[in-house]
């Protein structure tokens, strides 16, 4: 009966939705509560399946003509036959799932979190931005090619994954598998990453900086043990003291920047853009190259798209106070820059910590991305899809600080790309994740317009 009641209200929101326009499609989509919970005995299935029925009565013509296919369940894949085979297909890929609201944080929203409201110029809720925003435009941009007679040349790839937040371990890792298992070679994927953003580095435009790659990642796991005993008579040795000097060593000694070829690429696009003497130090950056890395090291997030960043997260020893711990541990995360490696970074670890007493375990470990080439056609395809619908942006390549599902799809790309074409200002860079998410209900139209003209752009305009 629950079932039935809940197939019914979907299906009616869809209509109602659909009846209406764009906006309200993805205002539906968000009162799905899709979440991908840390411990995995708190999943609920259910959302994800009521989803998929709803975008199935939301986009007719998408599942009227496009293969549809469900993987791992919650996953969904869908294909868009071109009509030349020797052409190497596209893929573009979002995800349903979108991470927790903070307990005891509901009050802060100023529209309820899974209410998908549409208020004061903007649709608010969790994955207005990450990534449901993604999932629905692809599909408004089907549709509406559907529906105006076009047919791709190229096949065209939809993939939607429903563990993202998680790292796409099952989701997107299995229609990878899928894929290749199938022997297709993408010519490209488009994955979400990085956006349209105002205010960098004093530039009067805004910059839609396009992932070329995205750091690597790696969790590692100190520990330090003693004797342990009494309080009242401590030890020189003792396993917290000697572990918060190797972790204060960690926190002093940053890794080595690494100006590789996204930093330069990044700069090159930026640069003759840049006013005064930020422009000139750019500009003549293989001469003050020293200077330029001591500049962007001052700023989190520039200094994060040169090195590979050290940040202690966890810190454990001690059971009570008039007694001293027979071990201490600290966890310690590193997002891995592409230049750098997963083993360089370890051995960098013991020779900053020197130590031998304090055990290193890696926890989990990833290399970063390979570099996806900021020229050529499936750059120019990209590109020209968002001077089409941001006429005046800067296009620039950039380096994803996160993670996205494109680690797996990468696998099977000759390129991969992480870019969703929303707006971001100075003051939203904090709502992706955080409180009050929000998307500007005067974007949209440009988002599905994105996702049209590329994939006009990139597989053909046979009608």
């Amino acid at each position: 009966m629950r079932l039935l009641s809940v197939l019914s209200l979907s299906i009616l929101v869809a209509i109602s939705a659909a009846a209406e326009g764009p906006i309200e499609r993805l205002s539906g989509a968000l009162r799905f509560e899709t979440i991908s919970h840390q411990n995995p005995t708190d999943f609920d299935p259910e959302p994800f399946s009521e989803l998929h029925r709803y975008l199935e009565a939301a986009f007719p013509k998408t599942h009227a003509t496009l293969e549809r296919e469900r993987v791992a369940d919650y996953s969904l894949l869908f294909t868009w036959r071109g009509s030349d085979p020797s052409l190497a297909p596209i893929l573009l890929t979002s995800h349903f799932d979108v991470v927790p609201v903070i307990p005891g944080t509901e009050e802060r929203w100023s529209q309820p979190p899974f209410g998908g409201v549409v208020a004061d110029g903007y649709l608010w809720g969790r994955g207005a931005l990450d990534d449901k925003v993604g999932v629905l435009a692809t599909l408004e941009a089907v549709e509406a090619l559907l529906t105006s007679g076009f047919a791709p040349e190229r096949t065209v790839y939809l993939a939607f994954g429903h563990d993202e937040e998680l790292g796409g371990d099952v989701g997107a890792a299995g229609i990878t598998e899928l894929l290749e298992s199938r022997g297709v070679r993408l010519w490209f994927s488009l994955d979400e990453g990085m956006a349209i953003v105002s205010g960098i580095a004093g530039l009067e435009k805004p910059v839609a900086m396009i992932g070329v790659a995205e750091k690597g990642f790696l969790t590692l796991r100190l520990t330090a043990t003693a004797d342990g005993g009494h309080s009242s008579v401590p030890t020189p040795d003792g396993a917290i003291p000697r572990l918060a000097r190797a972790v204060a060593r960690l926190d002093e000694t940053p890794l080595p920047t690494r100006m590789g070829s996204v930093a330069n690429a990044m700069f090159d696009a930026l640069g003759p853009h840049l006013p005064g003497i930020q422009g000139f130090v750019i500009s003549q950056r293989w001469a003050l190259g020293g200077v330029l890395e001591s500049i962007l090291s001052e700023t989190p997030s520039m200094n994060a798209m040169i090195r590979t960043t050290t940040a202690i997260t966890i810190v454990e020893g001690g059971v009570k106070a008039n007694v001293l711990p027979t071990s201490a541990t600290a966890t310690v995360n590193f997002r891995v820059v592409p230049g750098d490696t997963v083993a360089g970074v370890v051995e960098a670890v013991r020779e900053i910590i020197d130590d031998p007493e304090i055990e290193i375990e890696i926890e989990e470990g990833r290399e970063a991305s390979k570099v996806a080439s900021d020229s050529g056609e499936a750059w120019e395809a990209i590109r020209a899809a968002v001077e089409s619908t941001a006429p005046g942006v800067i296009v620039a390549p950039a380096l994803v600080l996160g993670g996205t599902d494109s680690k797996h799809y990468g696998r099977i790309a000759d390129d991969s790309y992480r870019f969703t074409p929303f707006r971001l200002g100075e003051d939203d860079l904090g709502r992706v994740h955080g409180t009050d998410e929000r998307l500007a209900v005067e974007d949209y139209p440009n988002i599905i317009g994105f996702y049209e003209s590329l994939i006009q752009g990139a597989s053909g305009t046979t009608r």
